[in-house]
């Protein structure tokens, strides 16, 4: 199947007992048994599901894996992955990534023994000098959140099979419609499902995707022992999701086009990142490893001050001013106050995540109305 098509069929049916096209949401806590262990395949809703069943099925179909694992959030999934290493293990991390992920890392993990690096990652050869015997793990995202840099997961795969470490993606900033880690020689794909694979800012939901069967029950072990799984209703609504993932990314694509254009062209506009420019560090990989470049920027002003970031995020009205991202509507935000705040303020600049840096999630309304919202906010 072509990606358009595969998003839609691949990994679900019609449910056999009544014929219904979309899987039904059961709302069941446990499975009546007709003797002790004899059963239709389910026992209790937190080991297995049928909505989360079919979810899971289509979400390893869509990011060409064998195994989609369901957690509550993105960061259960986070959880879970970092629950796959030991005390004394050491973590090898992009320095540019997600607030709340460098959280769990730096205040959760690091309590149990687990040590990370955070490092540039925009030439994958830096990985090397940082990889020790007891390195176990390499975890990246591309575009990176905030500052939309490009990481080449071929690359830092290489490094990582040499080395005998997994790769984890955090895949959610280009969704599986522009990119496919595994395919990339990636072991872990992760996504915050909450963002496009939901698409429409109504569900909390997270996933981890692989095609190597002891990860896979590992991950199903962590899963059904920790218990943070998603609700039945959580996975229908990713599900309806999925299916219309191709058609919103075309549209969050051709606006980021022109809205990326029209801030880099607006004379109070400092840097804007985005890997669709030219010019953008890693555009030459970013087409080798995307199929588009997304929704996702962020920008800086030449008035550097975050008084006049405030004045823009409090002025804007079809972007509105919120956490998340890859919904339908336009998103701003103020990473160093809002998704990025658990980052000491000398690391985030270290990494140039400035203070009135402002990052927008471009939605599908009209371009034009997007362009002219930001002009009367920017002034």
């Amino acid at each position: 199947m072509k990606l358009g098509t595969k998003l839609i069929h691949a990994g679900v049916a019609p449910d056999p007992s009544t014929g219904a096209i979309m899987t039904p949401i059961f709302q069941t806590s446990t499975y009546v048994q007709s003797a002790p262990g004899v059963h239709k395949g389910y026992e209790y809703a937190r080991t297995q599901n049928p909505t989360r069943d079919a979810l899971q099925n289509a979400l390893a179909a869509i990011e060409n894996g064998t195994h989609g694992i369901s957690f509550g959030s993105g960061l259960a999934a986070t959880d879970a992955v970092m629950k796959l290493l030991s005390p004394g293990d050491e973590v090898i991390a992009t320095n540019d990534l997600y607030g709340g992920t460098y959280r769990i890392f730096t205040k959760v993990f690091e309590r149990y023994g687990i040590r990370f690096n955070f490092i540039d990652m925009s030439d994958a050869r830096n990985i090397e000098a940082h990889i020790t015997p007891k390195t176990r793990m390499i975890w990246l995202e591309t575009p990176t959140n905030p500052l939309l840099k490009i990481i080449d997961i071929a690359a830092c795969a290489t490094i990582a099979r040499k080395s005998e470490v997994i790769l984890c993606v955090d895949n959610t900033f280009a969704s599986p419609y522009l990119q496919n880690p595994l395919d990339l020689g990636a072991d872990i794909v992760l996504h915050s499902a909450t963002k496009y694979l939901g698409g429409h800012s109504d569900v909390v939901h997270g996933v981890v995707i692989v095609k190597n069967e002891d990860l896979a029950k590992q991950l199903y072990f962590l899963q059904n022992s920790c218990g943070a799984v998603p609700g039945p209703q959580d996975c229908f609504l990713v599900l309806r999701g999925i299916k219309t993932l191709h058609v919103r990314m075309q549209r969050h694509c051709e606006n980021g086009v022109v809205v990326a254009n029209f801030l880099r062209n607006h004379p109070r506009v400092d840097k804007v990142y985005w890997p669709g420019f030219t010019d953008h560090p890693n555009h030459d990989i970013a087409k080798q490893q995307m199929r588009g470049f997304g929704g996702m920027m962020s920008f800086t002003l030449k008035d550097d001050s975050i008084e006049s970031a405030n004045r823009i995020l409090s002025n804007t009205h079809l972007f509105a001013l919120a956490e998340s991202l890859g919904g339908v509507e336009s998103l701003i935000g103020h990473p160093a106050s809002m998704t990025h705040a658990s980052i000491p303020r000398a690391d985030r600049i270290k990494n140039g995540l400035a203070d009135s840096l402002i990052r927008l999630s471009v939605g599908i309304e009209d371009a034009d109305d997007l362009t002219e919202d930001l002009a009367k906010a920017i002034g």
